[in-house]
């Protein structure tokens, strides 16, 4: 049996490997697309490094819409001021 050796992440390596916040790795990794991480203690959780590659290359490869800007219009603080025409 041929053994594998596999680099472990943990938390914050992952947030800077990907640019993403802590919340967006545990969102994504809830709906599934994210690699899940695993605990090596109870206070330590780390994920496979090739696993975070694979998911960074398939990210690369799809095409993902941009996010809209934001509706000024519903602001509750200093809402834009309508001008009458």
């Amino acid at each position: 049996m041929e053994h594998k050796n596999r680099r472990t992440l943990r938390r914050a390596q992952v947030i800077h490997k990907t640019g993403l916040s802590q919340a967006s790795i545990f969102r994504l990794e809830r709906a599934g697309d994210f690699p899940r991480h695993f605990l090596l203690t109870p206070r330590c959780a780390v994920w496979f490094e090739d696993e975070i590659d694979a998911w960074l290359e398939d990210r690369r490869a799809k095409a993902i819409a941009a996010a809209s800007g934001p509706d000024i219009l519903l602001r509750k603080w200093n809402p834009v001021r309508q001008v009458a025409a």
